[in-house]
């Protein structure tokens, strides 16, 4: 499952996966599935693979999105989440759902928390094992600059199902 996909990633696991590839949204109608990641309507333990880059800071509980996607997750499976890291500790406020205030509060308007660093453990909270890798482990910096990856956006946090 690929949530909110990028358009030429997109593109590429359609050709690798074909029919098992699956994208998934809430608002874009090219997905595949309409999908409020909060109340996913698969059965238990049918998703080898998820994929959701840059999503959970927009959904107001995220916290029952990685449990919904820990869920639908096989045995042996994995996930990959990515999101972007500006705060030692998560900031958020539900409360909080005026354009401009979130703008101002989170940095974007559609943005309903500011993550931190403490993104790992929600995600174990969750019941995944995770690992986080940075870019900084696999590319240069050469390499990070030239792609525009920023220290907030670089982490990866691989997932584990069972």
């Amino acid at each position: 499952m690929h949530v909110a996909p990028e358009k030429i990633i997109e593109e590429k696991l359609r050709i690798i996966l074909a029919e098992k590839y699956i994208s998934a949204d809430l608002y874009d109608k090219r997905t595949d599935v309409k999908m409020d990641i909060t109340h996913i309507e698969y059965p238990d333990k049918s998703f080898d693979v998820i994929y959701c880059s840059h999503v959970l800071e927009h959904v107001q509980d995220d916290l029952m999105a990685m449990r919904e996607f820990k869920r639908i997750l096989d045995n042996d499976s994995w996930a990959i989440f990515m999101v972007p890291i500006a705060a030692n500790i998560t900031i958020e406020d539900p409360a909080v759902t005026d354009p401009d205030d979130r703008l101002r509060l989170f940095g974007q308007k559609d943005h309903v928390r500011i993550n931190g660093l403490d993104f790992k453990e929600r995600l174990e909270n969750a019941g995944f094992d995770v690992e986080q890798t940075r870019s900084r482990d696999f590319l240069s910096m050469n390499e990070i600059n030239l792609m525009g990856i920023t220290e907030a956006a670089g982490d990866i946090y691989s997932c584990k199902g069972a």
